[in-house]
């Protein structure tokens, strides 16, 4: 299989995806404002390739990594394994070794724990992307989410990024983007979640960097003090007095 952060070669373009277009906002239907933002958006920045990791192991040690600080400690932490990211290293690994290996990401202590927790999962299948991917989606989220250390989001990660699976993960930006929008996607993580996933095409590749593009285009316009000027919704986006 090939995995989607290194050969993905296209993304689902707005031109395609018309075609399956109702013009009906109903439960199922593909919601036109949303294929709209995209192709904005994915006009401006293109295809951003995520996730940025070399195997599906690393995506999981990044997902689990980037809880609670920005990419740029997480790249740190990740250049102190020397190359040398394995599941088989992670379970030998010291816990006091461990922990100096990613002190650079934060809360090193709980992250060592859920390190070991997730790679000792990912054992019962062999560490094998594709005994992983023989599963329906439900029961492998099932399965992260009683993981020590895994929440809503970082399971998403993990399923979309790491094993292909067509999962939309939500995030701060992502409903902070909402909010300012608006799209009236709900307030909590699955309602959101749900509203992305039954208003588009149910395309890994269209999750994947649809979710790339709302993160990039939040660090570079929809901050906590929006930049509006610039940025490839500003002629859309009714961001009322935030402007």
């Amino acid at each position: 299989m090939a995995n989607i952060f290194t050969s993905l070669r296209f993304i689902v373009s707005y031109h395609t995806i018309s075609k399956t277009l109702t013009g009906d906002k109903g439960d199922n239907a593909v919601d036109t404002a949303l294929m709209t933002i995209y192709n904005h958006l994915q006009s401006h920045y293109g295809n951003l390739n995520w996730w940025p990791a070399d195997t599906p192991y690393e995506v999981i040690v990044g997902a689990i990594l980037t809880q609670n600080t920005n990419w740029g400690n997480v790249e740190k932490a990740i250049s102190n394994f020397d190359r040398d990211i394995t599941p088989a290293r992670v379970l030998d690994l010291d816990p006091d070794k461990l922990k100096a290996i990613i002190r650079p990401a934060g809360f090193f202590n709980q992250k060592a724990v859920y390190l070991k927790a997730v790679t000792q999962w990912f054992a019962r299948y062999d560490f094998d992307v594709a005994k992983v991917r023989v599963h329906p989606l439900e029961k492998i989220r099932a399965e992260l989410l009683a993981v020590k250390g895994i929440g809503f989001e970082t399971a998403d990660s993990i399923l979309l990024y790491a094993f292909d699976f067509p999962t939309f993960v939500i995030d701060k930006y992502t409903q902070r983007f909402c909010e300012r929008y608006p799209i009236d996607a709900g307030k909590d993580y699955m309602s959101v979640k749900t509203y992305f996933e039954t208003h588009l095409p149910k395309e890994v590749a269209l999750f994947n960097n649809y979710h790339a593009l709302i993160v990039i285009n939040a660090k570079n316009h929809c901050a906590v003090k929006p930049k509006c000027t610039g940025c490839p919704l500003e002629m859309y986006c009714q961001k009322g007095e935030l402007s």
